[in-house]
């Protein structure tokens, strides 16, 4: 084919194929042969105005879930107003300031609280499965025009990082109140407030009420006392599997030389990203994967109380730290926490992570400090005399995490760990780090709604939405559910006069 022909060449994705020893950088391209490539257009971040709109939409939570769904409120033409009990994201970063040099979470404004949810300090990674659950090229480009940077529309695995991030959310968050929606930060919500069937509110802790046409419940999987709101008021919930262990860390030059292999201690060559990696098996019908891996990354305190320690991991958008860190988990069925149940019923997981995280407290000894082990120590069940560096900032302690956890956790994490390091030769050095635990890595209840309404199946104008609802499992999952529930708000709206009523509970506002 003559050259002439060629009108135009424009890089789709970009992707890291390493796994065999010549590692291939994979570039996939749109090309224009007789004809122009057509133009893409910019999303617009000139929402239609909603000042004057007769409906109003209550979300509950500013992560991506309720932002996502506010923007798509917009659209079709109804006031978003977001209620969030967190602050907005430059206030948020100065409260991440003393859980990590005092020890002491501000419970309402850390790394899971506040404006952009979970993931604005969480590393940004956008990568999700979810192709057929909707416009998963849309949420990328309405990043983009928010600010994020243009490489993760072409990236195989995207990732915006917790430095870029929050311009992004401040981005968005401009972008519904110029078009007419609400958000409001330190706004907790304690009630919900529901006539004649149908959802139509919330009331907060200084004693308002913020009343609308709808509630769309996006508050995140650590808003345990959402759940206790709704499991005390009588308002179903289900149980749900979820996964908890603990983080890995390594070197990233030893990662890096693991999956591009090469020997250690040859530089990395300069056209290949840090590395990431992926693990996963199965011991006794429980799987044991690696999750949120973090490559040049930083193991941060994730806990919302001063009672527990939760770590998680993050990178910023270089990924340039000197570590690599990953959860390595396993799978938790509702019958593993069956000595909660009689107690606690449908949140017998979530008092199951809690005690974990007051266990993983009482281990560290202070503040945030971590319970921490060698993973050949792990294996060996013994206590490591000295422990590797980390990136974790509070500080770590040498601790028996083998004994801290259950013995059907701890023999499943072991063969997990062994069958990894014979996949990965020193995987299991004496570098390899265990911190102790992450336990947020989903929510452990699901709040049911109907598979077509995605409301709930008991209060008319409820859509559980996001993670905290069961229904998502990253940023990019999160914004498409946010979508789907505005778009069933609009969709229900002409329906709620036909649906049953059904009594929910003496303490729910009728």
């Amino acid at each position: 084919m003559a050259s002439e022909r060629i009108t135009g060449i424009r890089l789709v994705k970009r992707s890291i194929d390493a796994r065999q020893r010549t590692v291939k950088v994979q570039l996939r391209f749109e090309v224009g042969i007789d004809v122009s490539l057509p133009e893409l257009k910019p999303v617009s971040v000139a929402y239609p105005s909603v000042h004057k709109s007769v409906r109003r939409v209550i979300i509950v939570g500013c992560g991506p879930a309720g932002m996502f769904a506010a923007l798509r409120c917009l659209e079709l033409g109804h006031q978003p107003i977001i209620v969030e009990r967190g602050k907005d994201v430059s206030a948020r970063r100065f409260d991440l300031a003393p859980i990590l040099r005092q020890g002491r979470v501000i419970e309402d404004s850390n790394y899971c609280f506040g404006e952009g949810g979970a993931g604005t300090f969480s590393d940004g990674k956008l990568y999700t499965r979810a192709k057929k659950r909707g416009p998963v090229a849309k949420v990328y480009r309405t990043l983009v025009a928010h600010g994020a940077p243009e490489r993760i529309l072409i990236d195989a695995y995207p990732h915006i990082g917790s430095n870029l991030l929050p311009k992004v959310v401040m981005a968005i968050r401009q972008s519904i109140l110029n078009a007419g929606g609400e958000v409001r930060f330190g706004t907790k919500v304690t009630n919900l407030i529901v006539s004649h069937g149908l959802a139509r509110g919330v009331a907060t802790t200084d004693g308002s009420e913020h009343m609308g046409d709808a509630v769309i419940l996006a508050t995140g999987h650590s808003a345990r006392d959402i759940y206790r709101y709704l499991y005390n008021n009588g308002i179903r919930l289900e149980q749900k599997p979820f996964a908890m262990g603990v983080r890995i860390e390594h070197p990233q030059a030893l990662i890096d030389s693991l999956q591009y292999h090469y020997p250690r201690g040859r530089e990395r060559p300069g056209y290949l990203p840090v590395a990431s990696y992926h693990l996963a098996t199965k011991v006794r019908d429980r799987g044991v994967h690696s999750f949120c891996m973090c490559p040049g990354g930083f193991i941060v305190p994730s806990a919302t109380e001063n009672d527990e320690v939760v770590v998680n991991g993050m990178s910023l958008s270089k990924r340039n730290s000197p570590f690599a860190n990953s959860g390595l988990v396993v799978t938790v069925k509702p019958e593993d926490t069956t000595p909660f149940q009689s107690e606690h019923g449908v949140l017998a997981g979530m008092v199951f992570q809690k005690e974990l995280e007051a266990v993983a407290k009482a281990a560290g000894g202070q503040g945030q400090v971590a319970p921490a082990q060698r993973a050949i120590d792990f294996l060996e069940e013994r206590e490591s005399t000295e422990l590797p560096e980390t990136s974790y900032f509070p500080g770590i302690r040498s601790a028996r995490l083998d004994q801290l956890i259950p013995d059907w956790m701890t023999m499943r994490l072991q063969k997990g760990l062994t069958w990894f390091g014979q996949q990965k030769p020193d995987y299991l050095s004496g570098e390899a780090l265990l911190v102790g635990f992450e336990t947020r890595t989903s929510a452990p209840i699901r709040i049911p709604r109907d598979e077509v309404t995605l409301q709930h199946p008991d209060i008319r104008g409820l859509f559980p939405c996001g993670e905290g609802a069961g229904y998502a499992g990253g940023i990019a999952s999160a914004a498409l559910d946010g979508i789907r529930c505005a778009e069933a708000v609009e969709t229900g709206w002409p329906g709620f006069c036909r649906m049953k009523l059904v009594f929910v509970g003496p303490n729910v506002s009728v």
